[in-house]
């Protein structure tokens, strides 16, 4: 039940009774989840890599540190990245033009081109018109990039977003895209269409790429926006067996939360929370998962400090049920979701395990003997 898991290497393993018990996209109550209050960006591919982040965090020392520095230097030159391309330009060559099923005139020789100009001009459809309204706005898309890649403060980019700038530059200087001029090109339909089938037949690959890119750096400048608006800590990574350790630790959905410390070793492994109903242990619970889960992202967490070693798996036992159809009594999605952490343990991963009052699905009686049993 709920053990699915998306398994792409260097990724924290997140299934979805875990995305599902930390609201990461969706509100049991339907109010705000992780991702809205993430979610900063401007564009839909921004949004979309952001989601894809969340749903795929890092799970190596090295991956998270070079998104964290990338988010980093956003802080530092936050005012460099508004002349990233706007909202409006990107959605359009990205959604309305590239992605849009349009005829194309391949012939090169000038004869030829000049009666697929002629067709496209007698015909005026609506294709005519989103063609050249997607070539317009993808001249002017390279030209914002040409000058945004050309201040002098992101020569000192660091981390994954050195990476991305010295993708942009080698993509722009891409004979057929320097001869995009950087003028408007106006509206005469001849060069609209020369300029389309470079766009759409010789350099496609490259624009989409381009996209991909100014989608990327959308995503890591929402979580540079939040980790600085809500008052975030950036986290310290340590290599070697998996730990976490926390000062002033708080829930990222509530506000006015009361914060706890938070130590988790090799030599401590096991944390048991105990304590009157409705005194906050599950949200503790969920407070130290989301803040693992912030960090392998490589953004800040909410805590004063935070250090940690990277978990490989994350697992979640909060809001199990039982499930009539597939013949699985609660207590035995309970014991499923206890097979799936020691599986995963088994198999050598690092493994974050936080279970919510493990096997109260049966007696009290059994649940001790049962719990005692996996503590151990």
């Amino acid at each position: 039940m709920g053990t699915e898991s998306t398994n792409i290497p260097g990724s924290l393993l997140i299934d979805e009774n875990t995305l599902r018990d930390l609201e990461v996209f969706k509100s049991e109550t339907g109010g705000t989840c992780l991702f809205d209050v993430c979610n900063l960006t401007r564009t839909e591919g921004g949004r979309q890599a952001l989601h894809r982040r969340m749903r795929l965090p890092w799970s190596t020392a090295a991956q998270i540190r070079s998104t964290q520095s990338a988010i980093s230097f956003v802080l530092g030159q936050r005012q460099a990245f508004e002349k990233l391309p706007s909202a409006y330009v990107s959605n359009i060559v990205s959604q309305h033009y590239l992605r849009e099923i349009l005829p194309i005139i391949t012939e090169e020789n000038p004869i030829a081109f000049g009666v697929g100009v002629f067709g496209v001009w007698a015909n005026r459809d609506s294709h005519h018109f989103i063609i050249v309204r997607g070539v317009q706005m993808t001249c002017l898309l390279l030209t914002t990039l040409r000058k945004f890649i050309a201040q002098p403060e992101l020569l000192s980019a660091s981390g994954e977003m050195a990476s991305f700038v010295d993708e942009i530059r080698a993509l722009l200087d891409r004979p057929a895209l320097c001869a995009v001029p950087d003028k408007p090109i106006g509206s005469w339909l001849w060069k609209i269409l020369r300029f389309d089938q470079v766009f759409r037949l010789h350099e496609k690959a490259s624009l989409d790429r381009l996209i991909e890119i100014i989608s990327e750096i959308d995503a890591l400048t929402s979580m540079a926006d939040v980790t600085s608006d809500c008052g975030f800590a950036l986290p310290h990574i340590e290599e070697g067996a998996l730990c976490v350790h926390a000062e002033n630790l708080v829930h990222p959905l509530l506000t006015d939360a009361v914060a706890n410390p938070l130590g988790l070793s090799q030599k401590q492994r096991t944390l048991f929370l105990t304590g009157p109903n409705m005194a906050g242990k599950t949200t503790y619970l969920r407070a130290t998962a989301l803040a693992l889960l912030l960090a392998q992202m490589g953004m800040g967490v909410p805590a004063s400090k935070f250090r940690f070693a990277p978990a490989q798996y994350l697992f979640t036992s909060i809001s199990l049920s039982d499930d009539l159809s597939g013949g699985v009594s609660y207590f035995r999605a309970e014991a499923l979701r206890v097979k799936a952490v020691a599986l995963a343990v088994s198999q050598g991963y690092r493994v974050m395990a936080l279970m919510d009052e493990p096997f109260k699905g049966t007696n009290v009686r059994d649940a001790i003997d049962a719990s005692s049993s996996i503590i151990v």
